[in-house]
């Protein structure tokens, strides 16, 4: 998957450059494609033994790789309101990459359920029945606190380590994703991106649309305009 959208990515930078809208869509959508479908097999893997080392070494280790593969994209839809409310993108162009982050939830999602199909690794048996997996351990009030939280948190840290050297960057963030998944990821999923979300979760959203959009993408969202204001 990371090979293909890395292909892919460069691809679109090199046919569309003068395409600006087409080109930012594409790039929007193929790299959060690439998150959405990974932390689909991620979140299969993560109950391989021994728990939770092996579910916490591969957010680690992914989220480095993302990060590195990335580059230029937020695959956050919470992300893309930094620039908005900042005046420092224009709205239609916000609109359209958050557009794009919802597409590639959808993608990435019909995509792993294809995958699974095929049952080429033993976590994949069985995955196609599994209906709405319900990471929501707790109260509605305690997950939309802790999503906020976390999405408080996770932006704000986004902010701070900006002058950091790149190479240095991306193991911060990857350690501090570890760290908010090691510590709510058994009540909540510990996900703060309302795209990730949705394609982790969306049996959950079709079952329980109030709760988990309250939870899953107004906290988040919320969180983000409470760090422009504190900040």
């Amino acid at each position: 998957i990371m090979a293909t959208v890395g292909l892919c990515r460069r691809l679109t930078r090199r046919r569309l450059r003068s395409r600006q809208r087409l080109c930012a869509f594409l790039l929007e959508m193929f790299s959060t494609f690439q998150i959405c479908a990974c932390t689909n097999e991620l979140c299969l893997l993560g109950n391989v033994e021994p728990k939770p080392h092996t579910a916490l070494t591969l957010t680690y280790g992914f989220s480095v790789l993302h990060g590195l593969t990335l580059t230029g994209s937020t695959c956050n839809p919470c992300g893309t309101l930094q620039p908005m409310w900042g005046g420092g993108m224009p709205v239609k162009m916000g609109g359209l990459k958050i557009a794009a982050q919802f597409v590639a939830a959808v993608l990435a999602r019909m995509f792993m359920r294809f995958i699974w199909s095929l049952e080429m690794a033993e976590p994949h048996f069985g995955a196609l029945s599994q209906s709405c997996s319900n990471p929501m351990q707790t109260t509605e009030t305690q997950a939309f606190c802790i999503e906020l939280l976390f999405s408080v948190v996770f932006q704000l840290t986004i902010l701070r380590v900006e002058s950091v050297n790149p190479k240095y960057r991306v193991h911060l963030i990857a350690l501090l994703i570890t760290m908010l998944v090691y510590a709510g990821g058994n009540l909540t999923g510990a996900i703060f991106n309302p795209a990730l979300a949705f394609s982790l979760h969306a049996n959950c959203f079709y079952d329980k649309f109030l709760s988990y959009s309250l939870v899953y993408w107004i906290a988040p969202s919320l969180g983000k305009f409470l760090m422009f204001y504190v900040f």
